[in-house]
């Protein structure tokens, strides 16, 4: 039996264009979803997932931080100096040391800046990771990946971020679905690639007394990452400007609807500004929408029945 706890944790904000954030939609139908602001961005979230897995404390993405030095912040949008998950997990009396294992579906800034020291304003200061005791669990994919980005999406990454995690000790490279020898094994994984090789979204499963036979669709959350931003990308056709392949990633999105959402699994969104987790249903029209949406849970019970 494995009983899983859910909260979500808020990490620093930030501010992005929403033409990019919403990719061929017009700004005339994304407008009256989410107001932009006089430079045409819109608010963004970066919530992390904590899972307390028989007594492991599991911790999805760390949100993108505040390394960036004053310039970049204010390029990407990120105009809290602070490191906002380091003082949101003290609020619920956790520091960064207390964490087992930190997942990034993928090596973007801005999914996995909070690895990393706030910004002090030294000019020699150098990159350092937190999370001292935590293994650093990554797809094999996305971490190749970010050793060899495309040109297209290399501004995405950061620079010495690989060598890094290599260098801790502490790095886990997942290639299957699950890691049975060193994850609590109410954990799983699945990959899409239209947003960008190799994201690994992770799925935690509330296994009950009478093991996996008896799991029901309740039982599951499945952190969405970027291949469902928020909520307002629920919608098939709606992708981002920052997608590798948009046409794959509907597809994806698809599929990952198929495998979740129908059967009522939880879904957990990383960016959206209001809502943290829901689960998704099929209108009769063919249409995706949300239901049961949960706006910033303290601590979610993930039922086992």
């Amino acid at each position: 039996m494995s009983e899983v706890t859910v909260t979500a944790i808020e990490g620093n904000r930030q501010k992005l264009d929403g033409g990019a954030m919403f990719g061929n939609a017009p700004r005339s139908v994304w407008s009256q979803w989410i107001q932009p602001d006089e430079k045409n961005r819109i608010p963004l979230h970066c919530r992390t997932m904590l899972l307390e897995i028989d007594g492991k404390k599991i911790l999805c993405e760390t949100g993108i931080g505040a390394f960036f030095e004053p310039k970049l912040a204010d390029r990407y949008g990120v105009f809290e100096t602070t490191h906002k998950l380091l003082e949101n997990l003290a609020a619920i009396h956790l520091s960064d040391s207390d964490i087992d294992y930190v997942i990034l579906s993928h090596l973007h800034f801005d999914h996995a800046g909070g690895l990393l020291a706030a910004w002090t304003g030294q000019p020699e200061q150098s990159l350092s990771l937190l999370f001292p005791k935590a293994k650093y669990v990554v797809g094999r994919v996305a971490f190749e990946r970010a050793k060899k980005p495309h040109p297209r999406d290399r501004a995405s990454f950061i620079s010495g971020m690989p060598e890094l995690l290599e260098s801790s000790g502490r790095l886990i490279l997942v290639d299957k679905e699950r890691h049975k020898d060193v994850l609590p094994h109410a954990l799983s994984f699945v990959y899409t690639d239209g947003h960008t090789p190799g994201q690994m979204h992770t799925v935690a499963t509330s296994i009950p007394a009478g093991g996996e036979s008896n799991v029901t669709p309740h039982s599951k959350i499945v952190f969405a990452g970027d291949l469902v931003p928020g909520r307002h990308w629920v919608h098939l056709p709606i992708t981002m400007g920052y997608d590798r392949f948009p046409e794959c990633v509907i597809d994806e999105k698809k599929s990952f609807y198929d495998q979740f959402a129908n059967k009522h699994s939880w879904v957990f969104y990383t960016h959206d500004h209001e809502v943290a987790m829901s689960r998704i249903t099929c209108d009769d029209k063919g249409r995706y929408q949300i239901y049961d949406a949960v706006p910033t849970p303290s601590a979610f019970q993930l039922s086992s029945n």
